[in-house]
């Protein structure tokens, strides 16, 4: 059913979780608890490595930096999906505004995997050229390595973004996802796309193959170092300060991989659906929890501040 309003302006609706109110009010209240618990621990995440200075340090920048990516990257769908799974009708999207995420969406989410690569080439000097570490991490290089995440997400997602709205779209416009992302957009058109699934594998392999081969890279160094540790006490702080990070990454890359790197052939919308409630509800909520409970000094930070905040007990 083409769905449009009087003046002719191209609107697309989303398709919706369920048809029974109950299991959408559900759904909104699990997702309502997922979001700001996201925020609020990013959120967290960020203040605490501002405000305190023993953790002012590289691999803390960009950790800082990594939550607020998740912050702008959860902003970006969370509210939208929430006001269509609560809305009582039919909930619609302007050409524009469908646009507009999916351009955020892709920018951030690149950004987001490039700058797990830099964090992954940040362990590899501490770790494997620790001598030389705050010589080559100066904090020059580091806001030019995150600045330089955001302008390759940018230059990335903004031709992609461009080039898929370009095309004509058919009658149906209902998206099979909860928010406007590119293959279920490209799936809308009504005329040949080899040049966009081409320009879409180019730009997945570029954001999500080659930082996940340079993160092997480093890793089969860090760990070749960490082995030639000989005090078991050296190996496991080394080991601690890398895992929170391949945790991140096996699900960032994980998720992204089985949607943007696989043929198009085997698209299922079905599973594309749980996979990205996976990456853009889930992983913005573990991320935190996840840097929080492994990072032994930020734990210790959180420690503190928590016992100055709350009232001591009596």
């Amino acid at each position: 059913m083409e769905v449009s309003n009087h003046t002719g302006m191209t609107l697309f609706h989303f398709h919706p979780f369920s048809n029974l109110p109950e299991v959408q009010m559900l759904i909104f209240v699990a997702f309502l608890l997922m979001y700001l618990v996201s925020i609020s621990g990013n959120v967290s995440v960020s203040l605490i490595i501002w405000i305190s200075p023993s953790l002012h340090t590289p691999m803390h920048f960009f950790l800082a930096n990594l939550a607020a990516l998740e912050i702008c990257y959860s902003s970006t769908i969370a509210p939208l999906t929430l006001a269509t799974i609560l809305s009582t009708e039919k909930n619609l999207i302007s050409l524009p505004g469908c646009g507009t995420q999916m351009f955020f969406f892709i920018f951030l989410g690149s950004a987001d995997c490039i700058l797990l690569a830099i964090m992954a080439y940040d362990r590899f000097v501490a770790i494997c050229h620790p001598l030389y570490y705050t010589l080559i991490m100066s904090w020059r290089l580091c806001v030019q390595l995150a600045l330089g995440s955001l302008v390759l997400g940018f230059t990335l997602a903004m031709p992609l973004t461009v080039l898929i709205f370009q095309l004509p779209f058919c009658s149906s416009k209902e998206i099979s996802l909860f928010y406007c992302d590119v293959l279920p957009v490209m799936r809308l058109a009504c005329a040949d796309t080899r040049v966009h699934e081409a320009t879409l594998f180019v730009v997945s392999v570029t954001v999500l193959t080659i930082p996940f081969l340079l993160i092997t890279l480093s890793y089969v160094f860090i760990v070749a170092a960490i082995l030639k540790i000989r005090s078991a006490e050296g190996r496991h702080k080394a080991f601690s300060t890398c895992s929170s990070h391949v945790t991140v990454v096996l699900l960032q890359y994980g998720c992204g991989s089985l949607i943007y790197l696989c043929p198009s052939s085997s698209y299922s919308p079905e599973r594309d659906q749980v996979v990205s409630v996976v990456y853009t509800f889930l992983t913005p909520v573990l991320n935190p929890l996840i840097y929080s409970l492994r990072n032994r000094e930020l734990k210790d930070v959180l420690k503190r501040t928590m016992r100055f905040l709350l009232p001591k007990t009596q």
